[in-house]
C-alpha cells in the first residue's frame, strides 16, 4: 500500500503535514524517477503553489534536471503538453477539490498520464531509502514555457468539428469556480463563436464562489444563469480544471455518470466496437449503452489513475468516473474539463438539446454521500461490513450487491478523512430508502 500517494496525487494541509522539506525531498525521488530533463512544473492558484512550484524546481535543479514552469494552468494541460512538447515528465502543484488549506502534487509520466500505481511505490521507495540522485555533473537550469496552453487547445480543437459548432452560435454558462480552466475554457469557447456568460471566472485559491468542488448542492447559480440566459447548457469545473459537471438547457444539474452516457452514446455511434473503462462505484448502464454499440466495459478500482492507466495499457477509446472526470482516448487518457466541454459542443451541434438527449437514455437513479471518519475508523467500518455481508466486492473498499440495478458501495476516500457512500437503484424511492439505511448504519459502526 502506497503511504503518501492518494487516491490521486499528494496531498496534505500546508505547511503542518504537507511542508516545503517534504516536498523538497518527494521531488528529489521523482526527479531520480524520471532520471533526466526536462521536466514541465505547472501549479493551480492556491496561495501556496507559487512558493511550492520553486522549491520543486529548485530540488529538481539540485540533482542535475532542468525543468520549465508553465504558471497556473489546469491539470490536463500540463499532461497535453508534457506529451506533445516532449518532456521527461510532469510535476502538477495542486490538491484538485480539496478546500483551500490543501495543497498536493501529481507527478505525470512522459506518455502525458499520471504514473502508474507501481511507479507511485518506486517513488516511495526512493524517498524513503534517499537513494535519490547525488553529486550530478552539471546542475540543472529553469526557464518558462508559454506554448502549454496554445498546443492544449489545438490539440482539443483538432478532435471535434469546430466548424459545424461555430457555426451553431452556442449559448453557454462557463462556472469556472475560482480554478485554473479559468485560462483556457473561456479562450475554447471564444475561439468556437460562442456568447459565453462567466461563473466565478477569477482565480483564486480560497475558492471563495462555491468552494473547489462541484456537486449539485453548490451549483445553483449555474443552473439560474442558464435559465436566465436561455443558454444551451452550463458546465462548472473543479479546481484544477479536470473534471466537470454539467447542466441541461432547462436548469438541471446532470450527475458525473449521466454526462458520461450521453457523451458515450455520442462518441460511439461514430465509433461501434470499441472499449470504455469506468470504475466500481459508476452506474449500470453504461453496460447497457455498449451493448447497443457492440461494445466493452472494463471495471476498475475507483481513482482516475487506475481508469487512466487501464485505458493505456488496453487502448481504451473512452474513460469515466461517476464524480464529472471524462476521457477521451483520441486527445488523451486523462480526465480533461476542456475536453469534456468540446465533446457537449460536437454533440449539441447535430441538432437536438441537451434535455432532450438525456431523456433518450434509460432511466438511471445514482447518488452518493459522505461521512466523515478517521481512517482507524474507516479500516474497522469497512472490516464490520464484511462480515456482514460475505460474498460481496471487496476490490476496493465493499460494494454490496442486491442485483445489477441495485447496490450500495462503500469506501474510505483517498484524499480526505471521509468514508464515501454511492448507491444505485431501480427507482427513485428504492434509492432514497436505500441510502437513508446505509448512512445509519455506516454512522453506527463508526460510533461504537
Amino acid at each position: 500500500m502506497a503511504k503518501f500517494f492518494g487516491t490521486n496525487g499528494i496531498r496534505g494541509v500546508f505547511p503542518e503535514d504537507f511542508t516545503l522539506e517534504f516536498v523538497h525531498d518527494m521531488t528529489l525521488a521523482i526527479g531520480t524517477y524520471f532520471e533526466r530533463g526536462s521536466v514541465l512544473i505547472g501549479f493551480d492558484g492556491r496561495e501556496s503553489s507559487p512558493v511550492i512550484s520553486k522549491v520543486v524546481s529548485a530540488a529538481l535543479n539540485s540533482i542535475g534536471i532542468d525543468c520549465n514552469i508553465a504558471g497556473i494552468i489546469s491539470t490536463p494541460c500540463l499532461e497535453f503538453a508534457v506529451k506533445t512538447l516532449g518532456y521527461s515528465g510532469g510535476i502538477m502543484i495542486t490538491a484538485s477539490h480539496n478546500p483551500p488549506q490543501y495543497n498536493g502534487i501529481k507527478p505525470v509520466a512522459k506518455d502525458g498520464v499520471e504514473v502508474s500505481r507501481e511507479d507511485e511505490l518506486i517513488i516511495e521507495d526512493i524517498y524513503l531509502q534517499k537513494r535519490w540522485i547525488e553529486n550530478p555533473e552539471n546542475w540543472g537550469t529553469t526557464k518558462k514555457e508559454e506554448r502549454s496552453i496554445e498546443i492544449y487547445l489545438k490539440g482539443i480543437i483538432s478532435q471535434i468539428d469546430s466548424k459545424l459548432i461555430e457555426s451553431k452560435n452556442f449559448k453557454v454558462v462557463l462556472d469556472l469556480g475560482n480554478g485554473t480552466q479559468a485560462v483556457s475554457a473561456p479562450e475554447f469557447c471564444k475561439m468556437m463563436q460562442c456568447k459565453t456568460f462567466l461563473i466565478n471566472q477569477n482565480i483564486d485559491g480560497n475558492f471563495p464562489g462555491r468552494g473547489s468542488e462541484p456537486t449539485p448542492q453548490n451549483l445553483s447559480e449555474l443552473s439560474k444563469t442558464v435559465i436566465e440566459n436561455n443558454a444551451d447548457f452550463g458546465i462548472a469545473f473543479d479546481g484544477d480544471g479536470d473534471r466537470s459537471i454539467f447542466c441541461d438547457n432547462k436548469g438541471n444539474i446532470l450527475t458525473g455518470d449521466k454526462s458520461a452516457l450521453v457523451l458515450t452514446q455520442h462518441i460511439l455511434k461514430k465509433n461501434p466496437n470499441s472499449l470504455i473503462v469506468t470504475c466500481l462505484n459508476s452506474g449500470s448502464n453504461i453496460e447497457v449503452l455498449a451493448e447497443k454499440f457492440n461494445s466493452k466495459v472494463i471495471r476498475t478500482k475507483v481513482g482516475s489513475v487506475e481508469v487512466s492507466r487501464k485505458m493505456v495499457h488496453t487502448n481504451a477509446l473512452i474513460g469515466f468516473e461517476e464524480n464529472g472526470g471524462f476521457m477521451y482516448g483520441k486527445h488523451n487518457q486523462v480526465r480533461d474539463g476542456c475536453m469534456t466541454l468540446a465533446l457537449m459542443f460536437d454533440l449539441l451541434a447535430t441538432g437536438k438539446s441537451l434535455s432532450d438527449e438525456i431523456a433518450s437514455l434509460p432511466p438511471s437513479f445514482t447518488t452518493k454521500d459522505k461521512v466523515s471518519c478517521s481512517p482507524e475508523n474507516a479500516s474497522k467500518l469497512i472490516s464490520t461490513l464484511k462480515k456482514e455481508f460475505p460474498g460481496s466486492d471487496t476490490t476496493d473498499g465493499i460494494k454490496i450487491i442486491i442485483d445489477h440495478k441495485n447496490w450500495v458501495m462503500i469506501r474510505p476516500s483517498g484524499t480526505e478523512s471521509i468514508v464515501r457512500i454511492y448507491s444505485e437503484a431501480e427507482s427513485q424511492k428504492k434509492l432514497d430508502a436505500l441510502m437513508s439505511e446505509y448512512l445509519k448504519k455506516v454512522k453506527l459502526i463508526i460510533s461504537r
